[in-house]
């Protein structure tokens, strides 16, 4: 039997989650958590054979999240699923250690087939993730401005398109505001841009924006 530990923010997310699981025969949702600090304390309480992540949980980015869990438990396979467009996300989850990515828009049936995967030591992603790994593998990380951004220059970067302030981004990351400006005109230099406006534009041109969370 397959354990696997559900993560996401919303409850009827999680709910809908287990649901799918229950109609198999050969996984069970043993567990959830609905947000980081949950999900780093279950992976160290017990021992699971997959763990379903949703990219954006409230107090710390998936990224950072998926890297502390393979910190601590480099044989966990990480499911990501999330909202996100996968060219421009799939890339950064499967650097930062996960086995596998899916589109929340996915069939049902491609989470269960994902899942089987992941817990038997394989790795998942769609054929439009593969092709931007091809891509980056091809090329080199830097074919557009933003993927030349650390993960945490990214995420400053989608909340300020987002329309938050640096004072509401440092709440939320519990950074500092200074910390938060300096990455801001790191990203800015990065990405040759001149102003705020260019940078919404630039997102949304990208689909950048296709999560409120973070």
């Amino acid at each position: 039997m397959i354990k696997v530990l559900v993560a996401d923010d919303h409850a009827i997310v999680r709910d809908g989650l287990k649901q799918i699981l229950a109609r198999t025969e050969d996984m069970v949702a043993a567990g959830e958590a609905k947000d980081g600090h949950e999900v780093i304390k279950l992976v160290r309480e017990q021992q699971w054979d997959v763990l379903l992540l949703d990219m954006s949980m409230p107090g710390r980015s998936g990224l950072e999240l998926i890297k502390q869990v393979k910190s601590e438990n480099p044989k966990l396979p990480i499911l990501v699923l999330s909202m996100h467009q996968e060219r421009e996300y799939a890339t950064r989850v499967i650097r930062a250690g996960a086995s596998g990515y899916l589109n929340k828009d996915s069939a049902s049936e491609s989470l269960v087939a994902a899942i089987r995967k992941v817990a038997g030591g394989g790795m998942f992603i769609s054929s439009a993730a593969a092709e931007s790994l091809a891509v980056d593998l091809m090329r080199g990380s830097d074919v557009l401005p933003h993927t030349r951004l650390s993960d945490r220059e990214f995420q400053v970067f989608r909340m300020i398109a987002q329309g938050k302030t640096v004072s509401e981004i440092a709440r939320e990351l519990s950074l500092s505001v200074k910390t938060v400006s300096t990455h801001k005109t790191h990203l800015m230099e990065k990405m040759h841009l001149a102003n705020q406006a260019e940078l919404v534009r630039y997102a949304i041109e990208h689909r950048l924006l296709d999560d409120s969370a973070t």
